[in-house]
């Protein structure tokens, strides 16, 4: 098995589909499907079954994923190696956030950046899944929780606070009394409910009925625009959005924003240059992310 080999074994037995393999290795689910009958044929067996809730490792699967692991993080360290020593101040750098700090920070960060380095890139990730800096999946991580162990080089960026909006209209028909009946709650899906923000919102609103539920606080915040209900955003998004009006924000929750990247990369120019544009846009945006109440 050569590196390709190993590169294409690991991601399937990660995602588990060959769809999802193929995004996390920028390659078509085509090309995917034929390095998984290559990878078979050279190491002669079958290392990976395909079942009705995607792919399994077989037994001897099992027994070689350590050391193909162990095959990626010294392929890793190599290029990270090599990379941090990367004196241009161009090429791609790959940030990994949440959709709101995607939408609502990265786009100022670039523009930043683009006036002093036109010649760096910025790929921004925003999943649901923390892509992994030790594997090489992004280059920076910017997170809502603080990083866990010690192998990556993290520092807080801010602490940011949240609150009950709703528009305008809808403020106009069912008033700013949340302790009142007939309330319309926009949240999150079930399977996030036990994210402090949400129980906050649930207290604040004990008569409310349920119109929407979604697992993206972009949607959420759309919905309360459209005068659809009521909802808690993070006051960098809610306070920032036009035709919306803060209800609520005494006792909520605060969340810390964090940066991460792997002390190989920190000193790289391209990656120095993203994470002073990121350091100043945050500085900048100081008066919507301090907690208010």
């Amino acid at each position: 098995m050569d590196w390709d080999d190993v590169r294409s074994f690991l991601a399937i037995a990660r995602m588990r589909t060959l769809s999802g393999a193929a995004r996390s290795l920028g390659v078509r689910q085509s090309t995917m499907s034929r390095r998984l009958e290559a990878l078979e044929a050279r190491a002669g067996a079958r290392l990976l079954q395909r079942t009705p809730t995607g792919y399994e490792l077989t037994a001897l699967g099992e027994a070689v994923l350590g050391n193909a692991e162990r095959m990626e993080a010294e392929a890793i360290a190599v290029e990270r190696m090599v990379q941090g020593r990367d004196v241009e101040l161009s090429g791609v750098v790959r940030v990994t956030t949440v959709d709101v700090i995607a939408s609502r920070f990265m786009p100022a960060v670039i523009a930043r950046l683009q006036a002093r380095y036109p010649g760096i890139t910025v790929d921004v990730m925003s999943e649901r899944r923390s892509l992994s800096l030790s594997r090489r999946e992004a280059d920076l991580a910017i997170r809502m929780v603080p990083f866990e162990g010690r192998e990556l080089v993290a520092r807080r960026m801010a602490t940011a606070g949240s609150a009950i909006y709703a528009s305008t209209d809808y403020i106009a028909r069912h008033g700013r009394d949340l302790s009142a009946p007939g309330h319309v709650m926009l949240t999150v899906l079930e399977d996030q409910g036990h994210m402090p923000e949400v129980k906050w919102l649930t207290q604040c609103l004990p008569h409310a009925r349920v119109a929407m539920r979604c697992n993206s606080f972009e949607a959420l915040a759309g919905a309360a625009m459209a005068g659809l209900g009521v909802t808690v955003l993070p006051c960098y998004l809610g306070d920032w959005m036009g035709r919306m009006e803060r209800l609520h924000s005494e006792g909520s929750p605060r969340r810390e924003i964090w940066l991460g990247v792997h002390p190989d990369l920190r000193h790289m120019p391209r990656i120095r240059a993203v994470i002073e544009a990121l350091e100043a846009e945050f500085a900048a945006q100081a008066g919507f992310l301090a907690p208010r109440d």
